[in-house]
């Protein structure tokens, strides 16, 4: 507050970093590994991961620092499909996940990077499904976590691999992100494309924005009639989507040939609140792959503890990007939202 001669006076904080590309590796031609090599020391890393069907190819990973460690060094804990879990000690490698599938695949992975402790991961990987691709066919998803059990050095590589003889399509990439609290960079890659709140009860959407390759949503909404809540791209709302999903970790669902991706679930009655947090892969020429985690406020207080919603969806289009994202109802219908939903996209090629 204050006029500009009184604000001069004030010292300006230093603009803290956001998330910034430290690395990435793209395949020109088929290769059954990528490694992203030379990586910046960050306390935090995100690493992005799109891998292109080529023939069958397993899901493994693998980190170190100068070289990629192939030791005994590498231990893991994962789920599919909720299922239960699966734990891998004493390994050379983190993963073996979804099996060895002729498979699109995106992924989602965080890792903690302290030189003195070990690297410990949380990531979310999914793929088009086990039978196939098309909106006939539901995906497949896996939680994990993991861990690298040096204690002496940071990650610097890191590297998706198949353990056998088959490769990935030529476009595969690993994309390396950072953050560190001493940032004060200003080109983040996550761009802000869109943003929409409500001043009044009415429709919500994103609108219209600049399509790229990489999209992260955040949705606060509540239906104003009661529903579950649904999202559907560029204006389809014809049976071209199917979704896995899993409530408060009970047994996975599955949906298929549906008009929407149904990001809240919870069922009953009454209007609530919900926040979701997705990541969506956006290739023009292959199914949008979309991973989706809700919190549901089903009923207000401290007593009642929230509902959690996984889900992991794709949209059969090949043919174009995502440039437009309306919120629904189950049965695709927009139905009004309460004041103050808002919806947020940022973006990154």
């Amino acid at each position: 507050m204050g006029t500009t001669a009184e604000r001069s006076s004030i010292p300006v904080p230093a603009t803290a970093g956001g998330w910034v590309e430290l690395a990435r590796t793209t395949l020109g031609s088929t290769s059954s590994s990528i490694t992203v090599s030379n990586i910046p020391d960050k306390r935090y890393y995100m690493v992005l991961q799109n891998d292109l069907a080529s023939g069958n190819v397993n899901w493994n990973f693998r980190v170190g620092n100068g070289s990629i460690d192939t030791g005994s060094n590498y231990s893991d804990r994962h789920s599919t499909n909720g299922g239960a879990d699966t734990t891998s000690i004493n390994a050379n490698r983190i993963g073996d996940v979804l099996g060895n599938q002729p498979h699109d695949r995106f992924g989602v992975m965080y890792f903690a990077n302290l030189a003195s402790k070990e690297k410990l991961m949380q990531g979310h990987i999914m793929d088009y499904g086990v039978a196939g691709a098309g909106a006939t066919t539901a995906p497949d998803r896996v939680e994990i976590v993991a861990k690298w059990t040096n204690t002496s050095n940071v990650i610097d590589t890191v590297q998706l691999l198949d353990d056998g003889t088959d490769v990935m399509a030529a476009g595969s990439e690993l994309v390396v992100l950072g953050w560190d609290p001493a940032d004060t960079h200003t080109n983040n890659f996550w761009e802000e494309l869109a943003s929409n709140q409500l001043g009044s009860e009415t429709t919500l959407s994103s609108g219209t924005f600049t399509a790229k390759k990489y999209l992260w949503v955040q949705i606060y909404t509540a239906n104003v009639a009661s529903d579950n809540q649904a999202i559907y791209f560029n204006s389809d709302n014809s049976t071209n989507y199917s979704f896995r999903y899993s409530n408060n970790g009970g047994s996975d669902g599955t949906v298929t040939s549906n008009n929407t991706i149904q990001t809240a679930i919870a069922g009953g009655s009454g209007t609530y609140w919900s926040f979701t947090n997705m990541f969506i892969i956006n290739n023009s020429s292959n199914e949008k792959l979309v991973i989706i985690h809700t919190n549901e406020n089903t009923t207000e207080g401290a007593s009642n503890a929230p509902v959690r919603t996984e889900v992991v969806g794709k949209w059969a289009n090949t043919s174009s990007q995502i440039t437009d994202i309306k919120i629904a109802d189950g049965g695709g219908t927009q139905n009004n939202q309460q004041v103050g939903s808002f919806i947020k996209v940022w973006g990154a090629d």
